[in-house]
């Protein structure tokens, strides 16, 4: 930041140590017994390589030892779970500096994301939603009416073709939502009107703030938009409410935080609109007996909003979903229904996420689980290995019946030693490990651990393959 030149500056001279003075300073280390120097790097001076370079020192201080310590576990801890870690570890995804924070997606990681696809797509069909694709490319003119070309255009990727049109890959999926619903007439008979889409949106984030999978440019939303009557609002957002939390639930986050952000200053809509749809999220939030914060004033200037905060295994909050009212949108795009008396009314629109990104979400269950995924998402669900070559032909038709149950399998025929391969397997996260050697081939039986090394039993073929296909079912979807 540049400092203007008729702007006083302070300096703190400790003999002969001299810095900018710009919080507390202390004259001796004696004064944080609690301390620990944590790293030591180079930075230029303003980020610029032209500059010179200083030095920068990491450190933390903590009022107590026991709350030091607690904090180097929690960080050294996070260390082990950090997802891009474990993408390297366990064969998910890279990074490449051709493609600049954009996911290349391997084999296994590309089962997870289309496993999480695969169960919203359930989810969201028991729900009542209907699946919709709209355009990765759109001309101005549409990204001028949502607004997005005035007050985003540096975050979007832009082209121009030879006839002087311009383009830009989509932000956000809600523009194309609302033209969906815009297409032919609507009636209040067809409200709820509830559109899902698994929508690639592109952004061009700040490099500093990139980060693996949690922050990327190039991202997939588990996007859905609602228009209903206001009427019908507070029963779509107990209804969204329902699902959220069940579903965080299934994906075994137990604490979740609510929070309610209200009206801003500067806002689009009457008092009147304000407190009917800040009044409905309540409402919906005390009918389901939650219990949830108030951010005022920290709502978007086109309607109140919900935010779902995640509490992982080792304490940390991730915020993740999102239900948020928007005023504005229908209005720029002025959309309507038929209303009962014949007039024309303007339908409540809902943006709702509930994974956010899905990139993001599998970052943050990688962590979660530190990479020991439910059975039922993992990407590699049983490995059949044997004890010497003998045993190949018969891996390969236990390996045919546990994928006739459907199940995701390999098997690890290496002339190794069996210890070997199951240290192997095991740090690979895999849920079952099947081992054969000549007692279970004469037999027709597998002998069956799981990851953490518990010992199933010496099982009939069929008995294990039903056993591993139980236990690796997905979630149950429930029509409530």
């Amino acid at each position: 930041m540049e400092i203007p030149a008729d702007e006083p500056v302070s300096l703190c001279h400790l003999k002969q140590f001299t810095d900018g003075f710009n919080g507390p300073l202390i004259p001796d280390l004696r004064f944080l017994k609690n301390m620990k120097l944590l790293n030591v790097s180079g930075a230029y001076w303003q980020g610029e390589a032209s500059n010179v370079q200083l030095q920068r020192i990491y450190g933390t201080a903590w009022a107590s030892k026991k709350q030091l310590d607690g904090w180097l576990e929690k960080t050294a801890e996070a260390e082990k779970r950090d997802h891009r870690k474990l993408g390297r570890e366990l064969d998910l995804f890279h990074f490449q500096d051709n493609a600049p924070s954009a996911v290349f997606w391997h084999p296994r990681g590309w089962t997870i994301f289309q496993s999480l696809i695969a169960y919203m797509r359930s989810r969201h069909e028991v729900a009542g939603y209907v699946e919709v694709n709209t355009p990765d490319v759109m001309d101005r003119s549409l990204w001028d009416i949502s607004g997005h070309w005035d007050n985003y255009r540096d975050h979007m990727f832009t082209t121009q073709t030879e006839d002087g049109r311009r383009f830009a890959l989509k932000p956000m999926n809600c523009p194309g939502a609302v033209s969906l619903f815009k297409y032919g007439s609507k009636s209040y008979r067809d409200l709820p009107v509830r559109l899902s889409e698994f929508g690639k949106v592109h952004r061009y984030e700040p490099s500093g703030s990139l980060h693996g999978l949690l922050r990327v440019r190039h991202f997939t939303q588990d996007d859905a938009h609602i228009f209903c009557t206001l009427e019908q609002l507070e029963g779509e957002c107990k209804s969204i409410l329902h699902l959220v939390l069940d579903i965080y639930k299934q994906f075994g986050f137990e604490e979740v935080e609510i929070k309610l952000s209200t009206r801003p200053e500067k806002r689009m809509g009457s008092d009147t609109d304000w407190d009917r749809l800040e009044n409905a999220l309540s409402a919906s939030l005390e009918a389901q007996g939650l219990q949830w914060s108030v951010n005022p004033g920290e709502g978007a200037f086109y309607g109140p909003k919900l935010e779902f905060v995640l509490r992982d295994a080792i304490g940390r909050d991730w915020q993740c979903g999102t239900l948020q009212v928007d005023m504005n949108l229908p209005d720029r795009f002025d959309i309507g229904y038929i209303a009962e008396d014949g007039s024309t009314k303007r339908p409540v629109m809902l943006h709702r996420a509930l994974f956010g990104s899905l990139e993001r979400f599998t970052g943050i269950l990688l962590e979660h689980y530190a990479g020991k995924l439910p059975a039922w998402l993992s990407p590699v669900q049983a490995v059949v290995m044997t004890i010497t070559d003998k045993q190949h032909r018969y891996a390969e038709q236990v390996l045919k019946t546990l994928r006739r149950k459907g199940l995701r399998c390999e098997t690890d025929l290496r002339n190794e030693k069996i210890g070997y391969k199951i240290r192997e397997q095991t740090l690979a996260r895999i849920p079952f490990l099947l081992i054969i050697g000549d007692a279970e081939e004469n037999a027709a039986r597998v002998t069956v651990r799981d990851r953490t090394g518990k010992c199933m039993g010496t099982l009939l073929l069929n008995e294990a393959a039903d056993c591993i296909e139980m236990c690796c079912r997905p979630p149950e979807v429930r029509l409530d």
